[in-house]
């Protein structure tokens, strides 16, 4: 089977069960609008944060053509979040908790977005700020730390250095000039002036430093619209939601559902042929096929013409059908129709039969050997093969009247076997 047939088949069970994936899809298109009206609204205030090299050393990433930038900013973004940062937040916010924090961080930048989400706008929006001022503190405190201690091992080891220059100086002032001591004394106070020398320009280097962490580009305003909900995802999950709720049932009705709608649901349902379809408005102009059809299937003389259900009502007269093959209709009622009956037609009431109502009484007449020819769909008539002499020099098939028990009228023509009418019983309160 190719794949355009089975999409044919898919689409084709979607078409039947229209109104159940229509319904679904209305149900979840409802519903999403039920939670956009039902759920608060949401907030969300940004703040642009341009993270910079604090002069310091810090941990730095290789630059290459994907990675442009030296600072590490996925490290700077855990920072951001961590919970050092938002107790110096809480402090800009004079004791305030704020709300969580997110940190984003655009491709190949040292940009850092730093976004609140909140039910106040104004509140978003100072929490934001007030985590950006808190990053750049946490940052530059770190920075100048560092700083310090760099500083203070640079003027011990200075000290240090000094302290033994001091002390060769003292050595030298003992030792007689030319002699290996005083020579030994004097390489070794030259090296320490020339350490002396190099931890005083690190030191004044450290002092000079200037501490920049970064700088606030964009600071966070008041949001004019909500950010959450939003209504095109919300819609848009309801719609996809219903039409896969949809599909899914509109697959298990049409598997578990076994009831005859449409003429369509005959020849899937239980494979038998169907030989005309009578539910619709223009039955009348469809007697003379169906008639042709009947007579062209019935391989016998003598037609069975079974009703499901049985108490399904007949259609109104209609004009003679006229055909050239002998045939006697039988409804069954007599004692020896289903004995001497060569073959059945089954007339289905549609929306009142069911695949399996039409099993069994395929199985009924099958176990007296009586093959089904195919079937017959109505809305709420059967059809019922009246013997009628028409002023036509052929035999007549009779036309569609109103159902009964067999009445033959006039008797048939010498060459042929008459068609016989049902009369059906005059219902209480029907009009007459």
């Amino acid at each position: 089977m190719s794949s355009g047939t089975d999409l044919d088949e898919h689409l084709a069970l979607l078409r039947r069960r229209w109104t159940l994936l229509v319904g679904c899809v209305v149900i979840g298109a409802a519903a999403s609008l039920a939670l956009h009206w039902l759920i608060p609204s949401a907030y969300t205030a940004t703040t642009q944060v341009l993270v910079m090299p604090v002069g310091v050393p810090e941990q730095l990433n290789q630059v290459t053509n994907r990675q442009r930038e030296a600072l590490n900013l996925d490290t700077e973004a855990q920072v951001a979040q961590s919970a050092v940062v938002a107790a110096r937040a809480a402090r800009v916010l004079g004791g305030q908790e704020p709300e969580p924090v997110e940190v984003t961080v655009p491709p190949n930048s040292a940009v850092l977005l730093i976004s609140v989400t909140t039910a106040d706008p104004e509140s978003a929006a100072a929490q934001s700020r007030a985590y950006a001022d808190a990053y750049l503190d946490h940052r530059r405190a770190g920075a100048l730390g560092a700083l310090t201690a760099q500083q203070q091992a640079v003027l011990a080891k200075l000290k240090q250095v000094n302290a033994a220059t001091d002390a060769v100086v003292r050595q030298l002032a003992k030792l007689t000039t030319g002699s290996p001591e005083h020579t030994i004394a004097r390489q070794r106070q030259s090296v320490l002036n020339r350490q002396a020398a190099s931890l005083s320009l690190k030191y004044d280097a450290l002092r000079t430093i200037a501490v920049t962490p970064g700088t606030i580009l964009s600071r966070a305003t008041r949001p004019d619209a909500p950010s959450s909900p939003s209504l095109p995802l919300l819609l848009g999950t309801g719609l996809m939601a219903g039409l896969l709720a949809g599909s899914a049932a509109a697959y298990a009705r049409d598997r578990l559902d076994t009831r005859l709608r449409a003429a369509a649901d005959v020849e899937r349902l239980t494979g038998l042929p169907l030989l005309g379809d009578l539910s619709g408005p223009n039955a009348a102009d469809r007697l003379a096929d169906l008639a042709g059809e009947v007579v062209s299937a019935c391989q016998g003389r003598r037609l069975l013409v079974r009703r499901l259900p049985p108490g399904l009502r007949s259609a109104r007269s209609a004009e003679p059908l006229h055909v050239g093959l002998p045939l006697v209709v039988l409804d069954g009622s007599g004692a020896s129709d289903l004995a001497s009956a060569e073959a059945a037609l089954l007339v289905v009431g549609l929306h009142k039969t069911t695949s399996k109502d039409v099993a069994a009484a395929v199985h009924r007449l099958a176990r007296h050997d009586v093959p089904v020819v195919g079937l017959v769909t109505a809305a709420e008539a059967v059809p019922a093969f009246v013997s009628l002499l028409a002023p036509y020099p052929q035999p007549t098939l009779g036309r569609l009247a109103s159902p009964g028990e067999f009445d033959l009228l006039n008797g048939p023509p010498p060459e042929t076997t008459a068609f016989h009418a049902y009369q059906q019983p005059h219902r209480p309160g029907a009009p007459t």
